[in-house]
């Protein structure tokens, strides 16, 4: 698997997408913390969602360059996440080409002759470590693995810093399972 690289001018546009209640936003957000906090780059972090709070497609995005970013939406992600098949039949059309794209195996179905899919079980994944809530940061330990869009300590910190203390521990070991897997994966 190759490492995503960066877009023009060192800037890296990510979009994950799902449905509400997966943690999308979570995920985009921990990211773009990552990233402008604790990478010293540069990141712009927006969300979008459908009327519904739970069900609904989302998706989080986030831009990330050495400097500073002019425009705040991702129009050609070069790293597509999705966790749902309507995230993947929406946004697959916008991925850059030689751009990399990750789906949740177990409930994204892509076409026969898409040949860039990396798939990750991601929700199996979480669930062997004891809660489905956190099959969004398996897939964020999973980009950053596959990606290196950010380091992995900037990503540890972000988890650190951003949810409750009584989930801090699984977080960090789903954003290790899914990190190790893309590893195992390459």
């Amino acid at each position: 698997m190759a490492n995503s690289g960066a877009g023009t001018h060192g800037l890296i546009q990510i979009r994950i997408g799902g449905y509400g209640g997966q943690g999308i936003v979570v995920a985009g957000m921990l990211l773009g913390k990552a990233a402008s906090l604790y990478d010293g780059k540069e990141a712009v972090f927006t969300q979008a969602y459908g009327p519904e709070a739970r069900g609904g497609a989302s998706n989080a995005d986030v831009i990330i360059s050495d400097h500073a970013v002019d425009y705040p939406y991702v129009s050609r992600p070069d790293i597509l996440a999705v966790m749902f098949q309507e995230a993947y039949a929406r946004f697959r059309p916008l991925l850059s080409p030689g751009g990399v794209l990750i789906i949740e195996q177990d409930l994204v179905h892509p076409d026969a002759d898409d040949g860039l899919c990396i798939g990750l079980p991601a929700t199996r994944m979480a669930e062997e470590l004891g809660s489905k809530l956190v099959t969004n940061v398996v897939l964020l330990g999973y980009i950053i693995g596959v990606t290196a869009v950010a380091s992995c300590e900037a990503v540890k910190q972000a988890i650190r810093t951003t949810v409750k203390e009584r989930v801090i521990d699984l977080d960090l070991r789903a954003f290790d399972a899914g990190y190790e897997r893309a590893l195992r994966d390459r």
